[in-house]
């Protein structure tokens, strides 16, 4: 019981307890703030990577493609693990539009109902609520329409926000790809060395990913398939993009689709152009994505580094606190010395006091990070209408709000690091104070 007392009666009584105690409380409410945040921003990268490509692809890198997709796609749709899939061309064209001139774009070519079905494409376009309808040009639904990138077609304002036009702009684009054959060589000899076709604008698709909504234009599938020669003399495309069944593990589907593709591999040995098969890759969307989330996510574990060196600053902060606290508090040692209360009596009593400043420290600085959290976008929205200042310029970042949801296990491990730092930074003082002898500790000449 009195080790209980005094621990809250130092607590109380010295300032320097509290300015260990504002040392905790700022360290904690630093790292919640900031590790909410930038898990939040990873998060939603994560999210908005595999909105995009879906659960699982199969297919190649090359230019050229591979054939058979579709018999692929028959034994994918009887698998007991695949909700949908969905094949996709993807190249690179010149597009003459006119603002612009000879500009370089990705193309995807892709069956929007389908591509909807595995990804989350249908959500992304804006004047078309059907996504199959999603290459119909509004004025003219029979011509043949194209969805742009979002960043390719509208300008971010300083909030983020795009300005739509209440109808799509009847606006035409020229697609201009070099054909390529099945050994990679141009199809067309001679002068004429392209495939050209006019689309027309249909919609935009806002992914929430800079690099994809900056630089792609999706065509219907076959006219992307016809301008890049995948049509002859076995039809061929790029991507197989798939979406396992609800309630099928990632790592599961993963491995029962390496299976499925290695026996329909093994199935089509000898037939035409059959080689290509051999460069066809079967990926999780994180492996397929890895360039772009990988950065991202050695940021975040950097950015943890470096808050354990701000907890260990913690930690020196309160060894020097306690050492102040033990040299004004030795005469109380040796009373409860000498009335009998062991070492570990006492190391106990001066580490109960640093868990004590932890817990209340940790409190402290949880409170503040929620009451700031909550109130981020709303201080960061005044501070732009103020200053103009913004953590991130929306003009040149795809960030909608800044990420403010808590993570409880996040709260609870930062909680207990904060108390662990307290008590290590006790430790040795307490250990010290408590073989100190009674008897030196008591004398006249230091009562």
């Amino acid at each position: 019981m009195y080790k209980l007392t005094l621990a809250f009666r130092y607590f109380y009584k010295r300032r320097a307890s509290w300015v260990a105690l504002a040392a905790v409380a700022l360290c904690v409410f630093i790292v919640v703030v900031v590790m909410t945040v930038m898990s939040g921003l990873v998060g939603e990268f994560k999210e908005k990577n595999h909105n995009f490509t879906g659960d699982c692809v199969v297919g190649t890198e090359s230019l050229v493609g591979f054939p058979y997709y579709e018999d692929f796609i028959t034994d994918l749709n009887s698998a007991d693990f695949v909700e949908a899939a969905s094949p996709v061309i993807k190249s690179y064209a010149l597009v003459n539009a006119e603002n612009s001139r000879g500009m370089g774009v990705e193309i995807m070519g892709i069956d929007p109902a389908q591509f909807s079905k595995v990804t989350g494409f249908g959500q992304s376009i804006h004047y078309h609520k059907d996504a199959s309808k999603a290459f119909e040009p509004k004025a003219e639904p029979n011509l043949p329409g194209f969805v742009v990138g979002i960043d390719l077609w509208l300008n971010r304002d300083e909030k983020g926000e795009y300005y739509f036009e209440p109808t799509p702009s009847a606006a035409a684009m020229t697609v201009t790809c070099f054909p390529l054959t099945a050994k990679g060589a141009l199809a067309k000899a001679g002068t004429d060395l392209v495939n050209s076709k006019t689309f027309y604008f249909s919609d935009t698709s806002q992914s929430g990913l800079a690099r994809v909504d900056g630089s792609t234009i999706y065509l219907p599938f076959a006219d992307a398939q016809l301008l890049c020669g995948m049509t002859e003399p076995v039809k061929r495309a790029s991507w197989i993009h798939i979406k396992f069944r609800p309630g099928v593990n990632l790592d599961e589907g993963s491995r029962k689709l390496r299976s499925l593709w290695e026996q329909f591999h093994s199935r089509m040995q000898g037939k035409e152009n059959s080689g290509l098969l051999a460069q066809v890759s079967v990926q999780e969307w994180k492996e397929y994505r890895r360039a772009f989330v990988a950065g991202m996510e050695k940021e975040q574990i950097m950015l943890t580094a470096m808050f354990g060196l701000v907890g260990l600053t913690t930690v020196f902060i309160v060894l020097v606190v306690f050492y102040m606290i033990v040299s004004h508090k030795t005469k109380d040692i040796g009373i409860l010395k000498s009335i009998g209360a062991s070492t570990p009596n006492v190391i106990s009593l001066f580490l109960g006091f640093a868990g004590l400043i932890g817990a209340v420290g940790s409190i402290v600085g949880i409170a503040g990070g929620l009451w700031f959290l909550r109130n981020i976008n709303a201080i960061e929205h005044w501070l732009f209408e103020k200053f103009g200042f913004q953590l991130w310029d929306r003009t040149i970042y795809s960030i909608g709000e800044i990420p403010h949801r808590l993570d409880l296990t996040m709260l609870l491990v930062v909680t207990g690091c904060a108390i662990l730092a307290c008590i290590a930074g006790a430790l040795l003082p307490g250990v010290q104070a408590a073989r100190g002898r009674p008897a030196q500790t008591l004398q006249v000449n230091q009562l």
